[in-house]
């Protein structure tokens, strides 16, 4: 399949505005691309050669980037430089690059998608002494074959950033409409994708035998599950109402969660965003090794805690053992507590139609048989004096709040409702939680912030348009430490105009790829004439915002922009103000 087809249709993505034409463009990608082909393809609309489990880092340094435009094109170093800084991208640079250069050769090597796929898995997989080298002579080879178009598109996937506007929701109505012919049947594809956590290999199954094809797709140990979400509500007498039976009260721990998959006593860690972080935790691996089963996915939290106390310890501490080197050090410097919270597998055994209680009593045996094990604690109730008695206990204890579960409730992958529920205190102030919102753009700052942003736009996430509405600027409780380490994140995520799935109708000076996502707290939600999150559904042209929004000082590295606090959730929150107002 030629390259140049794939080109021109993100081309053409990248310049509409419009959601169904957006769609569109892409179906008919997908139409027109061989089935032999389509998990390649869809592999590099997601800016990557491999599901993010795989941990192939496709990503170059924009110092090689730029040292291979100056040896494969006629444009000097000072150019290129002075076409970045305006740009800001340097995928438009190549195509500006390509376009200038002097052609010497009358005839081009056909540049094919395989071709491309093949030359980046080599320059994923070339390491060692000199390897440099290597990568900057496989991506000139590509470049001297490129259309400016072309050049543009090779180079912003190899650095991770296509600007699109697409998420992996439209990847999946795109692939209901090209080989089913309904956009209804995304559900039958996105249960495949929650569960293979695999968006080429669904697209392989459906476009050779439809959506039959998909009852091939089981959970398999090794390959992350999309992981189950828990919706809010601010109150116990809110929660009695919303579930119907038994519920078990759990503490909601300020760490990290991870998948744990177990086969044949080798271990393998997955982060919430499915990133395999097995590396970091070498002392969960070890007492994964003494369990005897022979395979076994499990969720846990782990938390950092002190040496000499045992007591928690925030959320910050524990990222200290995400660095990349030295690690052993980490490990012993900053302790942790593995503590279970569900399982999804157990010896070729699906769990996720159990119910919730079932798998509890299973997770119990399993810490029966370890010590070095915790599972967290809990209590089954139906009554709401209880709740509130054991969220106190809680945050006396140093957790956040409560997940509550509906002990008859499966383990749904992928999806955020009622069976699971989050609750953390009730403070002075009308919101009772932290929000989890999306840079997606912002002003720059002045005197102490001079060369630093000083407001950041941030967004909620509209699941059902799978656009992000903005929601607030922020402004405050950011240290000077933070604001510089924010500006420097966002750099690689500046893109020309307003995203394509952002609604917004304020002037920014700068706007970003929704991509860093930062919780932020806030007095309360008021309707507002100028934010989009939930227009039109309070008051005609009027939408939703935070009042008072401040920064917590926790930029969620571990969430996507998809898993950040939604618009339903905002409303949610809205209607309970309301309600302790009308009270």
């Amino acid at each position: 399949m030629d390259y140049n087809i794939v080109a021109q249709a993100y081309e053409n993505m990248e310049k509409t505005r419009k959601r169904l034409e957006l769609l569109e463009i892409l179906s008919e990608l997908f139409r027109n691309t061989p089935r032999d082909v389509i998990e390649r393809v869809i592999y590099l609309t997601q800016g990557k050669i491999k599901p993010d489990f795989y941990g192939i880092e496709l990503g170059m340094s924009d110092k090689l980037v730029i040292k291979v435009l100056e040896k494969s094109t006629s444009m000097s170093k000072d150019r290129i430089m002075e076409e970045y800084k305006r740009t800001g991208d340097l995928g438009e640079v190549t195509k500006i690059s390509l376009s200038n250069k002097v052609q010497t050769t009358l005839v081009r090597d056909r540049l094919t998608v395989e071709r491309v796929y093949q030359t980046f898995e080599e320059i994923a997989s070339t390491a060692g002494h000199g390897s440099v080298d290597m990568k900057v002579a496989h991506l000139a080879g590509l470049l001297s074959d490129c259309t400016p178009i072309e050049g543009k598109y090779i180079i912003r996937t190899l650095m991770g950033i296509l600007r699109l506007g697409i998420a992996d929701y439209t990847v999946l109505d795109a692939l209901s409409v090209a080989y089913t012919n309904d956009k209804a049947n995304r559900k039958f594809l996105e249960r495949a994708y929650n569960i293979s956590s695999d968006l080429g290999k669904v697209a392989k199954l459906v476009a050779d035998n439809g959506l039959k094809g998909l009852e091939g797709i089981d959970i398999v140990v090794g390959n992350p599950i999309r992981p189950m979400l828990a919706e809010r509500l601010s109150s116990s007498q809110e929660i009695i109402k919303k579930v119907d039976g038994k519920i078990s009260l759990e503490y909601k721990l300020d760490g990290e969660r991870l998948q744990i998959h177990v086969n044949n006593k080798q271990t393998e860690i997955f982060s919430r965003k499915l990133e395999n972080i097995t590396n970091h935790y070498p002392d969960v691996c070890d007492i994964m090794k003494e369990l005897e089963v022979e395979n076994m996915i499990l969720e846990a939290e782990a938390v950092a805690i002190d040496k000499e106390s045992g007591s928690y310890l925030p959320f910050q501490e524990l990222m200290h053992r995400r660095r990349k080197y030295k690690i052993e050090q980490a490990v012993k410097n900053y302790p942790i507590s593995v503590n279970l919270f569900d399982i999804i597998y157990l010896d070729n055994q699906d769990l996720t139609n159990s119910s919730y209680e079932k798998r509890r009593k299973i997770l119990i045996k399993i810490i029966e048989k370890n010590k070095k094990l915790k599972i967290i604690k809990n209590k089954i109730t139906q009554d709401a004096i209880e709740i509130d008695d054991f969220l106190e206990q809680a945050i006396e204890e140093g957790c956040e709040g409560l997940v509550i579960k509906d002990i008859q409730g499966n383990y749904r992958a992928g999806a955020r409702e009622y069976l699971w529920i989050k609750l953390k205190r009730e403070y002075t102030s009308e919101m009772s939680d932290t929000l989890d919102l999306v840079i997606i753009g912002a002003m720059y700052g002045k005197g102490k912030r001079a060369n630093k942003y000083g407001a950041l736009l941030l967004a909620v996430y509209d699941k059902r348009q799978d656009v992000f509405r903005s929601f607030c600027k922020v402004g405050t409780g950011f240290s000077d430490e933070q604001l510089q380490t924010i500006y420097e994140i966002l750099q690689k995520n500046i893109i020309k105009n307003k995203h394509v799935r952002v609604d917004s109708k304020m002037d920014m000076d700068v706007w970003f790829e929704p991509e860093i996502v930062l919780e932020v707290s806030g007095s309360e939600i008021t309707i507002s004439p100028i934010h989009t999150s939930n227009k039109n559904e309070i008051r005609k042209n009027f939408g939703l915002a935070l009042r008072f929004p401040i920064f917590t000082g926790r930029i969620r590295e571990d969430k996507k922009p998809q898993d950040i606090t939604t618009t339903a959730e905002i409303m949610n929150e809205y209607e309970k103000q309301l309600k302790k107002v009308s009270n």
